[in-house]
């Protein structure tokens, strides 16, 4: 017989996932719900409220997905991509390449166009693109962990207004700990996930959608045999290829109408609610000032021991720092070490990066000074471990004198 689940307690300073905020945990033990009980919907109708606040947004259509945030994005692409659609990908890292994985997928006639690792796109770049290739869709990543790198998008929004082109973020990594108006920077879609910024579990992924994605969404709109009202007419377009993530149906399951179409999750909702609820209750302001603390702490220490910070620093993400290992150094035993004797873990990397960077997350109910502290006092003990030369206690009078300076300004 198994043990019963009693994992020891890791302290999750990765990429994502990061250690949930208790309180999000304690409402997930809440009782499970049918639903189309009275009070799930209404639960319901919470979550859309509050993660329109999370995106700075007035979409009508903003919910979650049941799924990890890879299902958020995989959700828009099959239920507003046709085959033969044209698609720009506009890719940075990892997590582009797989835009133009699921892209492909649907059926798409796809474009790539990339920026070296380590570096954002200009929105000339983006713009040149878009003209060229004249797509239906740009995809883009606001913040890709596998870089470290944090795309500006305060003009790419309004580029694809005005060319005609619809506009799909993904703010997996992003979502809450950088500043993302939805409604300002003009982005018709945008996906996210709880596991990072949002000190929540992976399973939900929020998003929203422009009325102009709604508008090509619903021309595709279908309802299943055995649900269909007597007056219902189908949409003019191709059936969505995949059922569970029809968005279509979706929308209808999410909205008054409370089409049926597949069970909740009900306790990733209650997680989903918390999340936003939380975000909100201590304020953008205040969050986005933690992680840029978090980080800039991280980054003061990791320098004060004489390594050195990946990529461009100018436009590197508030909440994921890209180490380079230094040459003679394990990285793999030094993550093993801090994972064994320090019950903390940090992230290795993908593809061309890996073996050459840690990552080292500083987001969500981990953007605490204490966390910050505690990992690079074990990072530079697991380094000493290995033989390599640090400064001992370098780093964490570094990080704390950031934290400090921090505090003393309010």
């Amino acid at each position: 017989m198994y043990e019963d689940i009693n994992p020891l307690p890791r302290l999750l300073m990765g990429p994502g996932p990061i250690n949930a905020d208790p309180r999000v945990l304690r409402a997930m033990s809440a009782q499970l719900l049918g639903q189309f009980d009275p009070q799930f919907r209404m639960y319901m109708r919470e979550t859309m409220a509050l993660y329109r606040d999370i995106f700075e947004t007035k979409h009508e259509w903003t919910f979650v997905i049941d799924g990890t945030a890879r299902s958020a994005i995989e959700t828009v692409m099959v239920s507003v991509i046709e085959p033969s659609d044209r698609v720009v990908v506009a890719s940075f890292g990892r997590f582009g390449q797989l835009k133009v994985e699921i892209a492909k997928r649907c059926g798409a006639d796809v474009r790539v166009i990339e920026a070296p690792w380590g570096t954002v796109f200009a929105p000339e770049q983006i713009e040149a693109a878009i003209k060229q290739h004249q797509p239906k869709l740009l995809a883009i990543c606001q913040g890709d962990t596998s870089t470290t790198m944090l795309q500006p998008l305060d003009q790419i929004g309004a580029i694809c207004r005005k060319h005609g082109v619809l506009l799909q973020v993904d703010a997996t990594a992003s979502i809450g700990g950088a500043a993302l108006p939805v409604d300002a920077w003009q982005i018709d879609c945008v996906t996210g996930g709880l596991q990072k910024c949002l000190a929540g579990p992976s399973g939900a992924a929020p998003i929203t959608l422009s009325d102009r994605m709604a508008e090509v969404i619903r021309k595709r709109r279908h309802i299943e045999e055995g649900l269909r009202p007597k007056d219902y007419v189908p949409g003019a377009g191709r059936v969505i290829a995949s059922n569970y993530f029809d968005l279509a149906m979706i929308m209808d399951y999410w909205s008054d109408k409370a089409l049926n179409h597949h069970t909740e999750a009900t306790s990733m909702l209650y997680a989903s609610r918390e999340c936003a609820r939380i975000y909100l209750q201590e304020g953008r302001p205040s969050i986005l000032k933690r992680h840029a603390v978090a980080s800039g702490a991280l980054v003061a220490g990791i320098e004060a021991m004489g390594l050195k910070v990946y990529g461009d620093k100018a436009h590197k993400m508030p909440n994921v720092t890209g180490i380079y290992i230094p040459d003679g150094v394990n990285g793999d035993r030094v993550r093993a070490c801090m994972l064994n004797d320090f019950n903390i873990e940090i992230g290795t990397s993908f593809g061309p990066l890996h073996g050459k960077i840690w990552r080292i997350g500083t987001m969500g109910y981990n953007a605490r000074k204490d966390c910050v502290l505690v990992t690079l006092g074990a990072l530079e003990t697991a380094l000493s471990a290995e033989g390599h030369r640090v400064a001992r206690g370098a780093a964490v009078d570094a990080a704390l004198a950031i934290h400090r300076s921090a505090e003393r300004a309010g």
